[in-house]
């Protein structure tokens, strides 16, 4: 079987991957994926393709950013594709982030009532702003607002 047999169309990858041609580009643009040329400047991809959008898809479903996405694939050897043990290690990291997230989000949305409540957002008090007013070393004025 040639070599060609395994390659795919970006209209091909898209229909199986179940996303946009334009989310490819996208995908490809920021280093996340990538293609191959044709002798008619075509896109073509490898098969393994599938798998990386498939584990960029679920880490953005997470809320891990293409930032952290890219360098968390960009760590593996040779840009490959994961396999089941890099997985593991990647979704051990990204289980690490999540729990911080939850916590974070746990916190907030156990002190929104009292915001809401007054409706200040003092910059003093407010514990979605400035919790524990770690602001006041950072000096007078809207130090947060940009």
């Amino acid at each position: 079987m040639s070599s060609k047999s395994f390659e795919l169309s970006v209209g091909q990858v898209a229909k199986r991957a179940g996303v946009q041609v334009s989310t490819l580009h996208f995908y490809e643009q920021k280093g996340l994926i990538t293609s191959l040329r044709n002798q008619g400047n075509q896109r073509r991809y490898q098969r393994e393709v599938l798998r990386r959008i498939s584990i960029i898809k679920v880490a953005q479903r997470l809320g891990i950013s293409l930032t952290e996405i890219k360098a968390a694939l960009s760590s593996l050897p040779n840009n490959r594709t994961p396999n089941q043990a890099d997985w593991a290690k990647l979704s051990t990291q990204w289980q690490a982030q999540l729990t911080q997230r939850i916590d974070m989000l746990q916190n907030l949305k156990d002190s929104l009532d009292g915001c809401i409540g007054c409706g200040c957002l003092s910059m003093t008090n407010c514990p979605i702003y400035n919790d524990g007013d770690y602001l006041a070393d950072k000096g007078n004025g809207a130090v947060l607002l940009k």
